[in-house]
């Protein structure tokens, strides 16, 4: 107990200790008013680890939250941790680097972790990061004991992006909540935060005049998302109502939105300040077998959202895999990532459409395979996880997303092949 609140008051010191010095934006910092242009990545921040603080155990690293061994991991790749310090890493029981040293991971309730975070999104010229609220995690869902740490990561975004000059916005996500109590426990929620005063922070993302909002989880015919019509067009009526809580809406669903059948779906798409259509998962495989990215159905994407006065933000992500978070036969990888080439193809194309802002996915998810942040290579870590060539540097993918966004920019010419080096 007095190892826990020691990290608990460690913590504090260090975001107070922040907070003292950011009365100023650093230069280069991302202007804060608009969508236009910005890449930014989705951001779970909900990696947990025993001893952090929050009292979840090895949350979203292990299927059993009191126990990590090879048998019960549930992540396919494995966190580079090495510039960390030693109050960030927490030793992984059952888990060796090749030397045969310990293997460690990293909690997301902790300051110092999720401003390095930060740092690294600016080092590498990502706008900032769409910080994902899953409802089921709020103080009326089935998970509301996530709750006092996810707020606390929330906190630790804002104040490093304060320090860093990065931007942040909600990213609500309705996966697992009962339909009845979507509305009532979002709205809650955003209340909670515009009255607080946490949107008007100074690096809270704002367009056109509002705060910018994202709600993920129009699915049609998705059984894990509750969603239906009524309560999406109530969504959108209180987000576009007059007054304080109103807000820039961003729906987030299904990549073939354009083709659901529902006529009542259909309106209410249109009536979204933009739409950001998940494509994670949507791929096509050419006549020699090898995966590219979904991405025929932008073009028309594009055109629809400009002729209903949406701004259109496209996902692009670098492969995708969860065989230990579904428990699938070892070795299994969904979607290559090509040693990258799969994730420039989607910036090479957003390029050619003259398209100047993205959703990366995602910045930390390794549950899924998706993460972009420094990842540990191949022979680094002994166990079931994607393991990749060590002739790639842990920031290899987070390189990439920085050439891309110069691409979308203009700062560098469309190159049909990845123009650095490893």
């Amino acid at each position: 107990m007095a190892g826990r609140s020691f990290a608990i008051f460690a913590t504090f010191v260090v975001i107070g200790q922040m907070g003292k010095a950011l009365e100023t934006d650093p230069l280069g910092a991302a202007d804060p008013t608009t969508l236009r242009g910005k890449v930014m990545c989705g951001y779970q921040g909900w990696f947990r680890c025993p001893g952090d603080g929050s009292d979840l155990g090895w949350n979203h690293w292990s299927h059993e939250p009191n126990r990590l061994s090879p048998k019960t991991l549930c992540v396919d790749l494995w966190p580079d941790v090495s510039e960390l310090s030693a109050a960030e890493r927490f030793a992984a029981p059952g888990f060796t680097y090749e030397d045969g040293s310990p293997a460690y991971l990293f909690s997301s309730h902790n300051a110092a972790t999720v401003l390095r975070h930060f740092q690294w999104m600016r080092d590498y010229g990502i706008d900032g990061a769409w910080v994902q609220h899953f409802l089921v995690g709020l103080p009326d869902g089935p998970a509301r004991s996530h709750f006092p740490a996810r707020r606390r990561v929330m906190e630790y975004a804002a104040v490093a992006c304060r320090q860093t000059g990065r931007v942040w916005a909600i990213s609500y996500d309705i996966a697992a909540m009962p339909g009845e109590r979507i509305f009532d426990s979002l709205t809650a929620n955003w209340r909670r935060l515009v009255d607080e005063g946490t949107i008007a922070g100074p690096r809270y993302l704002h367009h056109q005049g509002r705060p910018v909002v994202q709600i993920w989880g129009f699915y049609w015919g998705d059984q894990g998302n509750h969603m239906d019509a009524r309560t999406a067009n109530r969504l959108i009526d209180f987000f576009h109502a007059p007054g304080k809580y109103g807000a820039f809406l961003v729906g987030g669903g299904g990549w073939d939105w354009r083709r659901v059948p529902d006529p009542q779906w259909q309106s209410f798409y249109r009536r979204f300040d933009a739409y950001a259509p998940w494509i994670v998962g949507n791929q096509l495989i050419d006549r020699q077998g090898v995966s590219h990215a979904g991405t025929q159905c932008w073009a028309g994407d594009i055109r629809e959202c400009q002729g209903h006065g949406m701004l259109f933000i496209p996902v692009v992500y670098p492969g995708f895999s969860w065989y230990n978070l579904k428990r699938n036969a070892p070795g299994t990888i969904s979607i290559s990532r090509r040693e990258g080439r799969f994730l420039w193809e989607q910036f090479v194309t957003l390029a050619r459409l003259k398209v100047d802002c993205a959703y990366v996915a995602m910045f930390d998810e390794v549950d899924e395979g998706t993460a972009i942040f420094k990842l540990a290579g191949s022979g680094r870590v002994d166990g079931p996880l994607i393991h990749r060539d060590r002739t790639y540097p842990s920031d290899w993918y987070l390189r990439l997303v920085q050439e891309g966004a110069r691409m979308l920019h203009g700062q560098r010419p469309i190159n049909e092949e990845i123009p650095i080096e490893p």
